[in-house]
């Protein structure tokens, strides 16, 4: 597909106010644009940079005034008078990035045509040492670049470690928590000698069965925005590049390199880029375009997510790689690609190499654009002082035996178990069930209680569900080092206690099952359900889940058990919802521990909040239905085209806007104590109400300063110690046509036995916006804001309000 040739787009929900706006903001000129510069009447093609010009209405920019809010209510300060008018943004560097850019472009002056064609093109697939690989640059004392999967540890190495999933990183709601995670990643990734990690991953969990939700940080914009914020960050502090990924609305694994996810501009803006946003703002160096078209254009190919978006209204001064193979014409490089990967070999693709010298000889693509990439790819290595002290890359990521195998796992095991144990969420606790205090019999019960048995690593990429499920499978994996299986962990803590453990682990002999529950002070069983990257099946599940059942007979070996022993507790290891109707109001069933995908120390942190030794506090960063039909969207298998006509309601969303029950809402999670809340106080400080436009507008200091604090009482009412994640959510005015109550703040406060403290949530201008499609920017809605603090996004225990 041509630069120009970009198809029609397809707009869902707001798409009548939408398409009446996009003539005047229309792109109209640029670098290897090729249609038209005529903007409508009253617009005027304004130049945002060499590659990007946009229709403005007027002469400029618009600004507006900013008008005055009221107070609220009693227990409202209301926001203070504000008549200062907003300017137009710019994407100028500053700080690291600028001493970066500027480092960079002097390296550029120095370079040859060819070098700089070769710094933008991988070397071929399994060719150098990494998944992925750039060339040395000799003549500016360039290393090349090693570029390696995964977002949850270092891909195809030894000796480093398997890390929590992203999915649980974010189950944890703890910022402190998700950050050491990224350091922790981040020093294991510079350790083995790699430039540039692949993660995170901050695509949305859209539908349920989406095979590689759990590499993700959920079903919410701002809980994944915060989570990418933190573990870029994490990453980059140890000088490693971070990489934002899939850019854009890759949410399920059918048809990713074919179909076209339409979206409307407004939910793309305030679902989807949200967490892009972020990791901007966390200074992230590179991003990835995505296999699939966005609104009939290739993620590679489109200008209007690359350069119009992406590079102007977030001002994002690094360098954009593609998905593996994901590139489709040479000319992708005027629309905003940067890097192509992994370069010949892999499907026979690869359109820069020898295709871009011919295309910059011939003009096809402009030599300022070639010295655009190599700057912006330049910087990134230089932003994060790669140029001084890097280690060289000591691994082979396709000959094991080959390199200095440098072990690099320090002691992050620890996180791992306490990551873990953090991000168990604790469903169901019937009469103090648990924790567990030195019961004399237990049942263990469920094959994936256990080892794999062929060993941790016995799959491909972990392609089967054997043992216990501890990361999913695909790219986004890593090698264990070891696994801690439960059915371990258990045995060594019932040594200490004196406890007697049968185990039966055949999923499907039920008879068994049942023989070795009856008559045991409690039985643990099981279950477990799988997904992962399309490029692999597992038992017929093509990267999505077929459906949202357990696998492995694992409601009928739950009502089994249930049958046999009054007190059952289920643990569930899983990379999603799964349908837990047929069981979870069994009299018998007396806890649930949703224990998500918890990386190799999994049996060790299953038994520190199984035994009281970490009271839980993970809260579900998605919801779990009655049904799979009440999710408001579904894996399409057919056709050609992915319509997100859900908009804005994503997830609870959709359930609050419907009002269906959910059988757990999004942000539930149960502890072994209680905690009150009381005193809401709403402060607003000075601000405006409506965001500037212009290149770096969606990043600005002045969007993103902050607008009004909430605060309030929370205090642990129970016996014994514990964590309380209070979270807050927003609803907009009624004007604003929005979901009924969107997260906006959540923290990690924790508290001894009858203490108490004042919790704040800082809310941005951001925070109060929405994405005004018709004025291309952010708007806080004019209205009464309603806030709502809580333990959960229907456990509401303080309201306030907030007028504007």
């Amino acid at each position: 597909m041509t630069f120009g040739a970009l198809k029609a787009v397809v707009f869902v929900a707001l798409a009548a106010v939408a398409r009446a706006q996009q003539p005047v903001w229309a792109q109209c000129g640029g670098i290897g644009w090729n249609g038209g510069t005529t903007c409508v009447a009253g617009a005027t093609c304004v130049k945002q940079n060499d590659y990007y010009s946009q229709c403005i209405p007027g002469s400029s920019a618009p600004t507006s005034t900013t008008p005055t809010p009221t107070s609220s209510s009693s227990s409202t300060t209301g926001p203070s008078t504000s008549t200062s008018s907003t300017s137009t943004a710019t994407a100028t560097p500053t700080g690291d990035w600028a001493a970066a850019l500027t480092k960079a472009k002097a390296a550029v002056a120095k370079m040859s045509t060819q070098d700089k064609v070769n710094l933008a093109t991988g070397i071929g697939w399994m060719v150098g040492a990494c998944v992925g690989n750039i060339a040395a640059i000799p003549s500016i004392n360039f290393p090349g670049l090693c570029v390696e999967d995964g977002p949850l540890g270092v891909r195809y190495a030894d000796l480093v470690s398997a890390f929590p999933a992203g999915i649980n990183a974010a189950a944890t709601f703890n910022r402190d928590l998700i950050k050491q995670r990224g350091v922790a990643i981040g020093a294991e990734f510079r350790g083995k000698g790699v430039h540039v990690a692949l993660g995170p991953v901050m695509n949305i969990v859209r539908t349920p069965q989406g095979g590689r939700n759990w590499e993700g940080f959920g079903a919410d914009p701002y809980l994944s925005g915060e989570s990418a914020f933190q573990t870029i960050q994490g990453i980059q502090s140890q000088g490693v590049q971070a990489n934002a990924k899939h850019y854009i609305l890759n949410e399920q694994e059918h048809m990713r390199d074919s179909s076209s996810s339409n979206v409307d501009d407004r939910a793309l803006h305030e679902i989807y880029l949200t967490p892009f946003i972020q990791a901007v703002r966390a200074g992230v160096a590179s991003f990835m375009c995505s296999y699939n078209q966005i609104n009939g254009t290739y993620s590679c190919s489109n200008s209007d997510t690359l350069n119009r978006i992406l590079k102007t209204e977030l001002g994002f001064q690094g360098y954009v790689m593609s998905d593996w193979d994901a590139q489709h014409a040479v000319t992708d490089a005027n629309a905003g690609l940067d890097m192509t990967m992994p370069g010949d070999g892999l499907n026979g693709g690869n359109f820069f190499g020898s295709r871009l010298t011919s295309a910059v000889s011939s003009g096809q693509v402009p030599m300022s654009r070639l010295n655009d990439m190599s700057t912006r790819t330049l910087a990134a290595f230089y932003l994060l002082g790669q140029d001084s002290g890097f280690p060289a890359t000591n691994f082979n990521a396709w000959r094991a035996s080959s390199g200095s195998h440098v072990n690099v796992q320090g002691t992050h095991g620890q996180l791992i178990r306490q990551i873990g144990a953090a991000s168990a969420v604790l469903l169901k606790n019937v009469n103090k069930a648990l924790p567990l205090n030195k019961p004399k019999t237990i049942a263990i019960v469920g094959s994936h209680a256990g080892p794999p048995s062929r060993g941790p690593n016995g799959c491909t990429d972990r392609s089967c569900d054997d043992g216990v499920l501890a990361m999913g499978w695909g790219s986004g994996t890593a090698d264990f080092p070891y696994l801690i299986d439960p059915l371990a962990a258990i045995k060594s803590r019932s040594s200490t206690d004196g406890t007697t453990i049968t185990q039966s682990l055949n999923d499907n002999d039920t008879t068994a099952a049942k023989t070795a529950a009856t008559g045991k002070d409690v039985a643990i069983v099981f279950i477990t359900a799988d997904s992962g990257e399309g490029y692999l099946t597992v038992e017929g599940n093509a990267g999505d889940r077929n459906n949202l059942d357990p696998w492995h007979n694992g409601n009928n070996l739950v009502a089994a058990v249930a049958g046999a022993n009054k007190n059952t507790i289920v643990v569930v290891n899983t990379v999603g919802p799964i349908i837990v109707e047929s069981w979870i109001n069994h009299a018998n069933v007396t806890g649930v521990i949703w224990a998500g995908l918890p990386g190799q120390e999994a049996g060790n942190s299953l038994v520190d909040v199984l035994y009281g030794a970490v009271n839980p506090s993970g809260r579900l960063p998605y919801t779990i239905a009655k049904a799979a039909a009440d999710y408001p969207a579904q894996v399409v298998t057919s056709g050609n085209t992915v319509t997100y006509s859900e908009s804005l309601n994503v997830d609870y969303r959709s359930f609050d806007a419907k009002n269906v029950t959910p059988r757990f809402e999004f942000g539930f999670g149960l502890s072994y104590t209680t905690f009150t809340y009381a005193d809401l106080v709403v402060a607003a400080k000075v601000g405006g109400t409506v965001g500037p436009t212009g290149p770096g507008s969606s990043i600005a200091d002045s969007l993103h300063s902050p607008a009004a604090v909430v605060s309030f009482t929370l205090t642990n009412s129970g016996t014994v110690a514990g964590t309380e994640i209070p979270q807050l959510y927003l609803t907009l005015p009624a004007s604003a046509r929005a979901p009924p109550m969107s997260l906006k703040g959540f923290d990690s406060i924790s508290l001894a036995a009858g203490a108490s403290k004042t919790v704040s949530f800082t809310l941005t201008q951001f925070d109060l916006s929405m994405w005004d499609v018709s004025s291309q920017r952010w708007v806080v809605p004019s209205g009464t804001i309603g806030i709502a603090v809580g333990a959960s996004s229907r456990d509401k225990r303080l309201t306030g309000s907030l007028t504007v």
